[in-house]
Formats: structure tokens, C-alpha cells, sequence
């Protein structure tokens, strides 16, 4: 038979993905809606690579579930049922069913810290906070940080994360920032199953995850001497292919989802790979976006440079230009969807807001490069009726220009 371990309590996606690597298993079933609301759900595959299940691997697995579908099988089933019928169906014992428990926290914390320089950040005594969501994050951090200065709010398990989202963006992180600015802190958060971060600085500012990646890739180079690529999806910052010139190092520039950045970690020395949705992971860590990694790693930038992330952020901005990046949602059925897509690819905007077309990208969307720094994607969204817009731009106005312009072509 397959031997199976299950974990001794919720756990963090990152931490069953190291889990895997550790104890050298095939793979592992992960029960997690990530960041989206209580009454979400879904089953999400980790490979024996530790990192998420490539498109190949997700299709077998569809197949096979076609496959029960097309045989009859009662896939309404409860678990009550299932338990009950499932020995003898198999003609196994039902003892032998039941798996072994383990904690996985230890080995992975290990880890964490061979990567995370955690004597300097709790010689530094700057307050850090941490806001678990009442999820799966909760007790990583402050386990890892120890000996640091850390207070952690919403530690408590809640299957209804507060009544709210556990998403962490800055409309949900109103209480982490005010402990924050009234502390002149530094501020972390993770989402439901902890693979997904958010930063608040010293002044109360949200660092989006465009800025934080931007920042790490510079603080990995210039500070700890890391060598190798830098990987993003295609809707990511470009600041980062800047900051990566400075260094003279190359960009691989992937689809969006970090399954394709964990492909590209997989095959070569990539120093951190990032998505603008809240994930990264870095050179010696799993090819899995890692929200405890990316927080634990921001207090260290934060603590060895000394200086506020927003410093950090205008000094390279002196270097490099400055960036302004957003995303709008454009919620349409189906139909309207598919249609604003196949517009954008066989008629796009000649000259939109006034700035050359220079190139066309196609891996995931339509991509327009644009003069000025500028640059949008269109792309639809795989799970909801929207169409997302990125837009990144050398002005603010520039930016509002661009923006407009983009919902103008939409509603036509």
C-alpha cells in the first residue's frame, strides 16, 4: 500500500511543499481555497518537485476524473459513506486506511533559517507585527522570529477568518498598519494558506508585491551576493528588468501563475522568482511561492539596510527611474469577455494615450510594449468572468492617460 501522513494541523501550503521534499514523498493533497472567502473551496496537487503541479500534470489528473465520471461512479458521495464503503470495496482493512500524523513546522523552520538571518533582525529590537487572519499562517513566524521584537494579531483559528477576507491587501490590514505607524514598526501578513504576503512599512504604507519583489531582487544581490536570473510573470513590474540591468543579469519573463515560475526555478539558478498577485520564492528555497519566506526576508532587507522599504524605493528610483503600476478588473460574461480578447489581438490600439506600439507579447494575452516606459496587458481570467488590465507606466499621468484610454477601447 501508499503510505500516507497527514499533517497534525492546518498547515501553510509552503510548509507541506517543503514537507514533501523532506520526507521524500511522491507528492501531497492540499484542502485550501488560499486567499479567497470562507465559503470557497479546492483541492490543489503538490508534485514530488515541491512546487505547484505543472499544466501537464493537472490535465492527467482531469483526465482521470473524466475517466470516474464516465464510469458511473457516484462522485456525490459523502465522506461518511465513503468511509464506511471504501475498505471493502478496495479489500483493504479499514485500520491500514488510517494515515500517520506528523508536524511539519520543525524541518521547515530549520530550513528557514538557513536563509533568513534572524540573529540580526532580533538584535535590531525594531516592533514587528504580523497578522495571521486567524489562518493556517499562524505560529511560523513568530516561532522562526523568536527572539525578535514580534507581536502577532489574529492568532486564533477562525474558519471564518474574522467575518472578513483572508487576503492580505491593505484594505484588509487596517488594524496591522495603525499598530504600525503608532509603534514605527514594520508589518507582515500572510493569507489563508500562507503562501501569499503583505507588507506594511514604517510610515504605514502598503509595499505592493511588485515593489517587495523589485526590492528583494536588489537587496539578494547587492547584500547577500546572490548570482543568477530573475523570473516574473508577464503582468509583473518591469522595474525589475531594471534593477536586473544595474546587475547585468537576465529576466525570464513567464506566463501568469508561479506554476510557470517554479518551472523556471526548477530548470536554472533563478535568484527570486514573483508575481504581482502576492507570491515569490528565492535561490535555495522550494520553486512554491512562500508568503512566511517572503516576510521573514522583507524584515531582514528592512533590518540590514536600515532604512524604511519607502527609502529603499525612492533611492533606486534615483537610479532607475520612477514606475507606476495598476490593475483594473473589468467583470463581463463569457461572451463579451472572449470578444474583448480576440479585438485586442487582431485590432489593438494604434498609438494608445499618444505612445508607440513597439512589440506585441502574446504568451498570456496581448501584451502591448509601448514607448515611455509604458507597457498593458489584457488577458482574461481563468476562474472568474473578468477581463484584467495591467498598465505600467514613467508618470502618474501617463498612467491615468493609459488607463483611460484601455477602458475607453473596452466599452466600445
Amino acid at each position: 500500500g501508499i503510505r500516507v501522513l497527514r499533517t497534525v494541523r492546518d498547515t501553510p501550503t509552503p510548509v507541506v511543499a517543503y514537507a514533501v521534499r523532506d520526507t521524500g514523498a511522491f507528492g501531497a493533497i492540499m484542502i485550501t481555497a488560499s486567499h479567497n472567502p470562507p465559503e470557497y473551496n479546492g483541492i490543489k496537487f503538490i508534485p514530488e518537485y515541491a512546487g505547484p503541479a505543472s499544466p501537464e500534470i493537472t490535465a492527467e489528473i482531469e483526465g482521470f476524473l473524466s475517466d470516474v465520471e464516465g464510469a458511473g461512479v457516484d462522485c456525490a458521495c459523502d465522506g461518511a459513506k465513503a468511509r464506511k464503503e471504501a475498505p471493502a470495496a478496495i479489500g483493504t482493512p479499514n485500520s491500514d486506511l488510517q494515515p500517520e500524523t506528523f508536524d511539519p513546522a520543525g524541518p521547515y523552520l530549520k530550513h528557514m533559517k538557513t536563509l533568513i538571518d534572524t540573529a540580526a533582525i532580533a538584535r535590531a529590537g525594531i516592533p514587528l507585527f504580523y497578522d495571521a487572519m486567524y489562518a493556517t499562517g499562524r505560529g511560523y513566524l513568530e516561532a522562526l522570529l523568536s527572539n525578535a521584537n514580534l507581536t502577532a494579531l489574529h492568532t486564533n483559528r477562525d474558519p471564518l477568518f474574522g467575518g472578513g477576507m483572508p487576503e492580505p491587501k491593505e484594505e484588509f490590514l487596517s488594524e496591522l498598519i495603525a499598530r504600525v505607524v503608532e509603534a514605527k514598526g514594520f508589518g507582515m501578513a500572510t493569507d489563508g494558506d500562507a503562501d501569499r504576503f503583505g507588507i506594511i512599512d514604517t510610515n504605514g504604507a502598503y509595499i505592493t508585491p511588485n515593489q517587495l519583489i523589485t526590492l528583494l531582487l536588489y537587496y539578494l544581490v547587492e547584500y547577500r551576493g546572490f548570482k543568477g536570473a530573475a523570473a516574473r510573470t508577464v503582468a509583473t513590474t518591469h522595474l525589475i528588468d531594471r534593477i536586473a540591468a544595474l546587475y547585468d543579469l537576465p529576466v525570464r519573463e513567464t506566463p501568469v501563475g508561479f506554476k510557470y515560475i517554479g518551472e523556471c526555478m526548477r530548470k536554472e539558478q533563478v535568484i527570486i522568482g514573483g508575481e504581482e498577485s502576492g507570491g515569490l520564492s528565492i535561490l535555495g528555497h522550494l520553486p512554491e511561492k512562500d508568503g512566511i519566506l517572503a516576510c521573514a526576508l522583507a524584515a531582514e532587507m528592512r533590518t540590514i539596510v536600515g532604512k524604511p522599504l519607502t527609502t529603499i524605493l525612492e533611492d533606486l528610483a534615483q537610479k532607475v527611474g520612477p514606475v507606476y503600476s495598476r490593475r483594473i478588473d473589468l467583470h463581463l460574461d463569457n461572451v463579451r469577455k472572449n470578444a474583448l480578447i480576440e479585438r485586442i489581438k487582431t485590432a489593438p490600439p494604434a498609438n494608445p494615450a499618444g505612445l508607440t506600439v513597439l512589440d506585441v507579447k502574446t504568451i498570456d494575452g496581448v501584451k502591448l510594449i509601448l514607448s515611455r516606459n509604458s507597457w498593458v496587458l489584457m488577458r482574461p481570467s481563468g476562474t472568474e468572468p473578468l477581463v484584467r488590465i495591467y498598465i505600467e507606466s514613467e508618470t502618474p499621468e501617463l498612467l491615468e492617460n493609459l488607463i483611460q484610454t484601455m477602458k475607453d477601447f473596452a466599452a466600445k
